[in-house]
């Protein structure tokens, strides 16, 4: 009996997992590879600190760029892959450049590679809705590819720790640019599928201006995209300084060097708690599980601020990492069940975009405030992860639903009237 062929998009997932997987290990890895690259060549993390600003800093204004082109991009494959192609090329001259070469030539260089981060975060997780048809198989799909996301985020900084220590900071950077390069060229195998033609009396064509606002308009009318971008924007502001908080309050109790196995226990367990999604559906509404991810998250550190235990506090930091993993997950299936089509890859890349901003005022926060007792900041993180769980509760719609509204066919234009505003 002839065997029958693997559908496209069955087939296109495992390489859309991979090539999501190649590209987010390097821009994990990006962190710690500059700041050892830069004291290697330079004797000080200054210079490293500021090509990171560099390397972060186009995020915000690049993410709805991103996406408001993305649409009207005619072949998609070769936007992803010039766009992916750019992030390894940029990687790669950084290798080179970092304390060899001008700091403002350096700069440069960063700014033009993270002007591409948009397309590795949320711009590579809205093309699972041109890759997958809607329904269960694309929630499984975000649940894999938030699973992803964690996995690069354990696998990144290993790696470049473990290259360096073996051959060279430079070295270790050289290889995100190949592990980057690695991830455009599976984006060209990718099974993109041709957009439908619009139907007969649709809207006429729009400007880039006009996409540009209607990508922030329906982040801001639409309730659910509402409530999620509010709450994961305000709990990265806390997660941002997590890890620096963990190095002082390692040192404070004692065990210097024990900050990066807590920050470890939590990255393995936010990738344990994401596969966990991926293998069981959850029973709660996305919404809720968003709520129940957050409040779990900053209970469990909330306890790690109070118990001066190591051991404890390895097992309550995998614990925070476990709630945190399903947060992911549940915020890439609300994006896809209510971004409109035509601002869908909008709503992802200006949501990761907005995310990744809070994260960094996060960072500074904490920076700033040092001097404070470490179990204090901490305990502060811990209460804004639940202040933005409370947020999610408050804002989200009063409804029920698979994702907190009633389901409406995707791409109908559909909007029912008790979860989103005019």
């Amino acid at each position: 009996m002839p065997r029958q062929p693997v559908p496209r998009e069955r087939a296109g997932l495992p390489l859309y997992l991979a090539t999501a997987f190649f590209a987010r290990l390097a821009d994990e890895g990006m962190a710690v590879a500059v700041v050892l690259l830069a004291v290697h060549r330079t004797g000080s993390a200054a210079q490293g600190a500021f090509v990171l600003t560099a390397w972060m800093a186009p995020h915000v204004i690049a993410a709805p760029l991103v996406g408001a082109l993305a649409p009207r991009v005619r072949h998609l494959r070769l936007c992803y892959l010039g766009a992916l192609g750019g992030f390894a090329a940029a990687i790669a001259v950084l290798s080179q450049l970092l304390g060899r070469a001008p700091l403002p030539v350096t700069l440069a260089v960063a700014l033009a590679g993270g002007a591409c981060g948009p397309v590795v975060s949320g711009g590579l997780s809205s093309l699972l809705a041109v890759l997958l048809p809607a329904g269960a198989r694309r929630d499984r799909a975000y649940a894999l590819d938030a699973t992803v996301y964690n996995a690069a985020s354990v696998a990144g900084p290993a790696v470049v720790s473990t290259v360096a220590t073996l051959a060279s900071p430079g070295t270790a950077m050289l290889f995100l640019a190949v592990a980057a390069a690695l991830g455009a060229a599976l984006a060209g195998g990718l099974p993109y599928r041709r957009a439908e033609p619009p139907a007969s009396g649709a809207a006429p064509a729009t400007t880039l201006r006009t996409d540009l606002v209607a990508g922030l308009a329906a982040v801001w009318r639409t309730r659910e995209l509402r409530a999620i971008t509010a709450a994961t924007c305000l709990a990265f502001g806390g997660l941002g300084g997590l890890t620096t908080t963990t190095v002082l309050l390692a040192a404070h109790r004692g065990h210097p060097g024990a900050g990066g196995a807590l920050m470890t226990a939590f990255a393995v367990g936010a990738l344990i708690g994401s596969l966990v999604v991926a293998r069981r559906p959850p029973l709660l509404p996305d919404h809720r599980l968003a709520t129940v991810a957050l409040c779990g998250t900053g209970l469990a550190l909330a306890a790690a601020a109070l118990v001066p235990s190591p051991v404890a506090g390895l097992a309550l930091f995998a614990l925070a990492g476990v709630c945190d993993g399903p947060l992911l997950t549940a915020t890439l299936r609300i994006r896809a069940a209510h971004a409109p089509p035509r601002t869908r890859a909008q709503v992802f890349t200006l949501g990761a975009g907005l995310k990744f901003t809070a994260a960094a005022v996060g960072a500074t926060l904490v920076g700033a405030a040092a001097a404070l007792p470490p179990a204090l900041l901490l305990a502060v993180i811990a209460g804004v992860q639940l202040a933005a769980a409370a947020l999610n509760s408050v804002l989200r719609p009063r409804t029920s639903g698979r994702n907190g509204a009633p389901d409406t066919p995707e791409g109908t234009g559909a909007r029912p009237v008790p979860s989103v505003r005019p």
